[in-house]
């Protein structure tokens, strides 16, 4: 048995951190465009949504593999410009998904601490 096992496609914690921190900066580059484009004519928000995929995949035992990742049109009014993004919603989710990427980097962070400690134990 390798050293390196406990993270490789066998470890579901780590390949699942690595699913939910990939669709996360997905998601944070969606929003980073939604609010580039705010005052852009026609332009249309979208979302980004992968949270669902990873449940199901960890449920399935498929957390090895990539999660798919679904980004949509959001349903916000559009406005005058025949524009949609609503740069409140938009920061908002920007704040939401930063510290949801800070808490699963954190996971990844002492997830692999917790390896260390028990391969220096062995």
């Amino acid at each position: 048995m390798s050293l390196l096992s406990p993270l490789g496609s066998g470890d579901v914690v780590t390949a699942s951190l690595h699913s939910a921190l990939d669709g996360l900066a997905v998601r944070q580059g969606v929003i980073a465009d939604n609010i580039a484009n705010v005052d852009t004519p026609g332009f249309r928000a979208s979302s980004v949504q992968f949270e669902q995929n990873l449940v199901a995949a960890i449920r399935d035992g498929r957390a090895g593999g990539p999660v798919p990742l679904t980004v949509t049109p959001t349903d916000t009014p559009v406005g005058a410009n025949d524009n949609n993004v609503d740069l409140r919603k938009e920061t908002l989710a920007a704040m939401q998904t930063q510290f949801q990427y800070q808490m699963a980097g954190r996971a990844a962070t002492d997830h692999l601490e917790l390896v260390r400690t028990t391969l220096a134990v062995s």
